[in-house]
């Protein structure tokens, strides 16, 4: 009966984009991330250049990784963008995505931090603690808070701050 409830679930979360355990290993997170934040300082700084090509190269890397169809469909859906304001929408299910991947894994190099603009009601991983909101760009560049740190030594990111900007709950 328990065996019948934990499929049911997981069949429940795949179904809806989410992962139970992690679809992504080290190395190719590692690699999917440096072209996520590659797309997350583009948007920050309103700009496309390299969004789609980044984005293209996501998907490539979670194909080829068992279980993380959720992120290669949503990195194949920003990789079809052309305009900003599609890339930001598109950029919002990917985040929630590769969130999810980052959060089960521990040996991911970097100093990664969730963030979160309640104006967008939108999370995004980004480096270091300054928000850099790939949301709103220039206009609201920190607006936002860090939720929390993400992979890495769970010490060496106990030190991360909740700091919020102009929007922070």
């Amino acid at each position: 009966m328990k065996t019948l409830k934990s499929m049911k679930r997981l069949i429940l979360l795949s179904a809806i984009g989410l992962a139970v355990t992690s679809p992504l290993k080290a190395a190719p997170l590692q690699a999917a991330l440096d072209k996520y934040i590659q797309i997350q300082t583009a948007l920050a700084g309103d700009s496309v250049k390299g969004v789609p090509e980044a984005a293209a190269e996501i998907a490539s890397i979670a194909k080829a990784s068992d279980g993380a169809v959720p992120v290669a469909a949503q990195a194949g859906a920003l990789a079809k963008t052309t305009d900003i304001k599609a890339a930001r929408e598109a950029f919002k299910p990917l985040s929630a995505a590769l969130i999810t991947a980052f959060s089960n894994q521990k040996s991911v190099s970097g100093q990664y931090y969730e963030a979160f603009c309640p104006m967008a009601k939108a999370s995004w991983i980004q480096v270091g603690k300054k928000i850099a909101n790939p949301y709103f760009g220039a206009d609201m560049s920190g607006c936002g808070e860090i939720r929390k740190p993400l992979g890495g030594s769970s010490q060496a990111n106990a030190a991360a701050s909740g700091g919020m900007g102009c929007c922070g709950s």
